[in-house]
């Protein structure tokens, strides 16, 4: 039996933005086994060499009966993972794990090609990670700010703050709007979707986001630069302009300016892109801003169709997302 959170019908709701918000669903788990009167115990990778699967950062949740939501390793040490982490719930505070080629559990849990993880277990308690700071955690991504937590590999206990042996940023949910419902709209947001980002697409124009091509989707039918208000970015959102109409366009980039937005991008030509800077420019954009705008949108990997484009775009919000300082 899959011992996953969904195998008994505890699991969360379907749809893009339920699976791929990884942290999100976690603490919704946690919020959910806590209120059943489940004891629980977290699992954060802290340190990784070679091939190992994830990064730090990576989380499992482990119930006291074996059920689990989240990934350490992407399955091959997720097994002694689950057991430790058992056991840490009856013991309270925390301990941290290693495995690597020098380990004879290595070739047992399969990460005898080199890989090697360090893995922090502790106790959703006082003594361990309190659950208040989940609390805490859950209500700044719901707010739209980044939380660090800084976690202590001698008592192994987690606290605010950015002290510790392991500080994890938690960044708020990935955002992803769109301006213009066109046909690299279609294609862009089961992309960004599937890497994590919660869409909305803007366009005032009322035949372009009609009938079923966005079906599924949140679509805004006001003004972008009334729309991003409302939708206020934060360091965690991204703002992709495909409109090719400067009514929309300039307004958007503009609002999207002024806001901690981590990738900003327009489409169009080299030449429309640099008429679009100098009206940009016109509005009191210093040239310090206006870098920050990808245009023309997306890495160059010779894109000649809708999805083609949309693929080079969700690769440039990538590259922006994990290389931001």
């Amino acid at each position: 039996m899959d011992r996953r959170s969904g195998a008994d019908g505890a699991g969360h709701a379907a749809g893009a933005d339920a699976v791929t918000d990884e942290i999100g669903v976690l603490l919704a788990t946690a919020r959910r086994w806590r209120a059943d009167g489940h004891g629980l115990a977290l699992a954060t990778v802290v340190k990784t060499w070679g091939s190992a699967p994830r990064r730090p950062g990576a989380m499992l949740l482990v119930r006291d009966d074996g059920l689990f939501e989240g990934s350490v390793s992407g399955g091959c040490v997720e097994g002694a993972v689950i057991a430790a982490a058992q056991l840490r719930i009856g013991k309270g505070g925390g301990e941290l794990l290693r495995f690597g080629v020098a380990s004879e559990l290595a070739w047992e849990v399969g990460l005898a090609c080199g890989g090697e993880i360090e893995v922090l277990v502790q106790a959703l308690d006082g003594s361990g990670f309190p659950p208040e700071l989940l609390e805490r955690l859950e209500a700044a991504r719901g707010a739209g700010e980044a939380l660090s937590i800084g976690y202590n590999f001698q008592d192994g206990r987690a606290t605010e703050g950015a002290a510790g042996d392991f500080v994890h940023r938690f960044d708020p949910p990935l955002r992803l709007m769109i301006v213009g419902a066109v046909h690299i709209a279609q294609a862009l947001a089961p992309m960004a979707a599937a890497l994590g980002h919660k869409v909305l697409i803007v366009d005032p124009r009322g035949a372009f986001a009609a009938g079923p091509r966005f079906t599924g989707l949140e679509v805004d039918a006001r003004w972008p630069d009334e729309a991003l208000a409302a939708w206020r970015p934060d360091s965690a959102s991204a703002v992709v302009v495909l409109s090719h109409d400067p009514k929309l366009d300039d307004g958007a980039l503009a609002a999207a300016l002024r806001s901690d937005a981590f990738y900003v991008a327009a489409l169009g030509s080299r030449k429309s892109h640099a008429a679009r800077l100098e009206r940009l420019r016109a509005m009191g954009f210093a040239d310090e801003a206006l870098a920050r705008i990808e245009g023309p949108a997306g890495l160059p990997i010779g894109a000649a169709n809708p999805a083609e484009i949309a693929l080079s775009i969700a690769a440039g919000m990538v590259r922006a997302w994990r290389t931001r300082g």
